[in-house]
C-alpha cells in the first residue's frame, strides 16, 4: 500500500510525464497546472513538487518538454520509476485514483451502473471536492470565527455539511465546494440547503476557487441570507425495483 506523501507525489509526476495530456484528461482535468494543484492538495503535497517530479521523468518519455536532460535519478525516484514505469495506462490510472479519490473502488462500481456520468466526469468532481476539503483543513485557521474551534470531518456521514467546527459551548457547520475556475456554479443538495436554513449564521459556505491557476478561497456565513441567489431545481426520477419469491 502506498502511504507516504512523497511516493504519491512521485507517482503522480511519473503518471503525468508518461501519459501527458491523456493522463490529464483521464482525471477529467484541463491542464497540467490544474492537475498539479488538484493532485497536490488531495495528496497533501505542494503543486511545485509534483511538477518537479514530472520534469525529472520527462526525458524518459516521448513528449515536447525537455525536462531535466536525463540527469541521474535521485535514489527514491529511481525506485518508483523501476517499479511502476512499465504500468499500462489503465493500471496506472487506477493506481493514481486509488490514493486520490476516497473509496475509489466503490465509486468505480457505482459508475458502471450510472448511464448519466462517465468515470472521467466523476473523477473530476471527486478530485476537486477532495482537494477543496484538504485546502479547507489547511486554511481554516485563517478564519477568525473558527479560532479555538476543533475540526471534525463529517463528509461521509450524510448530514448535509462537510465539517463541524466546535468548542465547549458552540459549533459551526461548514459546507465546502470547489471550482476549477475563479467563478462558476455551485450546487446545494436538498439536505445541504435544509441545514443552511436551520443553522443560519452557524452555517458557513467555504468555496475554493481557481484550481486551474492558483487556488484561493471565499467564505460566506448564512449563505441563504447573502447576495447569492439559489434556484430550486426539481428532478423527477423513476425508480425501478425487482421482486422475487423464495
Amino acid at each position: 500500500m502506498i502511504k507516504s506523501v512523497r511516493e504519491k507525489s512521485i507517482l503522480a509526476g511519473l503518471f503525468l510525464s508518461k501519459f501527458d495530456k491523456k493522463g490529464i484528461e483521464s482525471l477529467g482535468l484541463q491542464s497540467f497546472t490544474e492537475a498539479f494543484n488538484i493532485l497536490a492538495y488531495t495528496i497533501g503535497a505542494k503543486p511545485a513538487s509534483i511538477k518537479n517530479y514530472r520534469d525529472e521523468f520527462d526525458p524518459y518519455f516521448p513528449n515536447n518538454r525537455k525536462g531535466w536532460h536525463k540527469r541521474e535519478f535521485r535514489d527514491y525516484c529511481k525506485i518508483v520509476y523501476d517499479k511502476y514505469s512499465n504500468l499500462d495506462f489503465l493500471s496506472f490510472q487506477k493506481l493514481i485514483k486509488s490514493f486520490t479519490i476516497e473509496n475509489y473502488d466503490i465509486q468505480e462500481i457505482i459508475a458502471q451502473t450510472d448511464e448519466c456520468e462517465n468515470m472521467n466526469a466523476i473523477a473530476k468532481r471527486l478530485l476537486t471536492g477532495n482537494a477543496a476539503e484538504k485546502y479547507f483543513i489547511n486554511n481554516y485557521n485563517s478564519i477568525a470565527n473558527f479560532n479555538g474551534y476543533k475540526l471534525k470531518q463529517t463528509t461521509n456521514l450524510g448530514c448535509g455539511f462537510d465539517f463541524k467546527m466546535s468548542n465547549d459551548s458552540d459549533f459551526y457547520c461548514v459546507e465546502v465546494k470547489g471550482l476549477s475556475k475563479s467563478s462558476g456554479n455551485i450546487l446545494f443538495t436538498e439536505k445541504e440547503f435544509k441545514m443552511a436554513e436551520i443553522y443560519n449564521e452557524r452555517f458557513c459556505l467555504f468555496v475554493v476557487k481557481n484550481f486551474v491557476e492558483k487556488p484561493f478561497h471565499e467564505y460566506i456565513f448564512n449563505p441563504l441570507a447573502s447576495n447569492l441567489i439559489f434556484k430550486r431545481i426539481e428532478t423527477q426520477v423513476t425508480q425501478i425495483n425487482y421482486t422475487s419469491s423464495l
